[in-house]
């Protein structure tokens, strides 16, 4: 792919890949060096995403890079930083927090259906699951979350 229609992509989609990134590893520096292998590797490519298919390209190749790297050997012999994330509002950070501490193949298919607006048939395709996969995942996940938020609030 030629340098100027990575650059469009970057530009348009930048933010929504390194999201996706930042909600499979938890962690803004890795998710930072996720998203430019990203748009490095399609840099390289030949081939171009079919039109109007830009993002869910893009988001596949983000969760393929995602979960390579959680299953490195660097990744699970090296520890975490705390990073601090302003929320405007407590609410918000609880959520955040509740998320985070879901299985990275929770939070995911959470992301991408709550945060980005795909369909669970789109989902489906961009982490080559089949669509009751997806769904048990969300089911899960909600099941989790709503667990943890009423435990949180419980603490209150």
């Amino acid at each position: 792919m030629d340098r100027e229609r990575v650059l469009q992509l970057l530009t348009r989609y930048g933010d929504d890949v390194f999201r996706l990134a930042m909600s499979y590893l938890g962690n803004r520096p890795d998710a930072e060096d996720i998203s430019q292998d990203v748009f490095l590797a399609a840099l390289s490519t030949k081939r171009e995403p079919l039109p109007n298919k830009e993002k869910a390209w893009l988001l596949t190749c983000t969760a393929n890079a995602c979960r390579n790297h959680l299953k490195s050997f660097w990744r699970r012999n090296v520890g975490t930083l705390d990073e601090a994330i302003p929320f405007r509002d407590e609410k918000d950070r609880s959520l955040y927090d509740a998320v985070m501490k879901l299985a990275p193949k929770y939070r995911a298919v959470i992301h991408l259906y709550y945060y980005e607006g795909y369909d669970q048939r789109e989902i489906s395709e961009i982490l080559h699951l089949t669509r009751t996969a997806v769904q048990t995942r969300m089911s899960r996940a909600r099941e989790m979350l709503k667990k943890e938020l009423k435990d949180d609030e419980g603490a209150l």
